[in-house]
């Protein structure tokens, strides 16, 4: 059996599956609060700029994956227009849960889906867009992952990936004293529970880089990426192109 990250601890592949839905089941009811006190509410932004590079236009067909509490799936809904479609997904029930009632409490009906990213139950070429938010960091095969967004995307349709990243060097002590000391304990301040964001703290560290992310994207199946350094490198977007 292989072995792979969860954190900085090694444990076996199927167990971080398991692991990873042990901690958003417990964010799940606090993950909206704990993105703007954790962020200082800069992931509306970040996740804004997202939806505005995707261009997004009337008739497009959206893959919201790792769409969690809906934030993307319901930027995009306003854009597709009737004849398009917006998808929202996520590996997590308790995540998609809280996700599906704040889309109804708007006012907005969807197809929502569990499905796991790296078995995409969709046909080739069936979405213009493909979106992941701060969910790629959690795939234990980001290679099988980055290989069906590509394989599910109609030819030149985009996937925009936004995750956690590299900060510049003079920032690295100061943004690692924040990760490993306030953050678990605002956690269990708000959320009761430091464990889970003593996890994204590690699970950061263990993410591909900058250019490291690009590589792999570049590798399957994306002909074309870009890459938009956010907040000094604290967030990445990756912008790839189907062959």
């Amino acid at each position: 059996m292989a072995d792979t990250h969860f954190g900085f601890q090694t444990v076996d592949e199927q167990d971080k599956a398991r692991r990873v839905r042990g901690v958003f089941d417990a964010v799940a009811p606090k993950y909206d609060v704990m993105n703007d006190l954790m962020s200082l509410g800069l992931h509306r932004a970040w996740k804004a700029y997202t939806v505005m590079v995707a261009d997004v236009r009337l008739g497009h067909y959206v893959l919201d994956i790792a769409g969690g509490t809906g934030d993307l799936s319901l930027a995009f809904a306003s854009k597709v227009g009737p004849m398009g479609r917006v998808v929202h997904t996520d590996i997590n029930g308790e995540m998609l849960k809280t996700g599906r009632d704040r889309l109804i409490d708007a006012g907005v009906m969807l197809p929502t889906m569990v499905c796991d990213a790296e078995q995409l139950p969709f046909e080739s070429n069936s979405f213009d867009r493909a979106t992941v938010a701060f969910g790629l960091r959690n795939m234990t095969h980001k290679d099988a992952a980055l290989k069906e967004m590509s394989r599910v995307l109609k030819p030149s349709g985009k996937l925009l990936v936004l995750e956690f990243s590299k900060v510049i060097k003079p920032l690295q002590s100061t943004y690692d004293w924040y990760s490993f000391n306030i953050l678990p304990k605002l956690g269990k301040w708000v959320a009761g529970d430091e464990g889970p964001y003593r996890y994204l703290a590690e699970s950061i560290r263990m993410h591909p880089s900058q250019e490291e992310l690009k590589n792999l994207m570049l590798d399957n199946r994306f002909q074309h990426v870009d890459i938009h350094n956010l907040a000094l490198g604290v967030v990445a977007l990756h912008v790839g192109i189907k062959c």
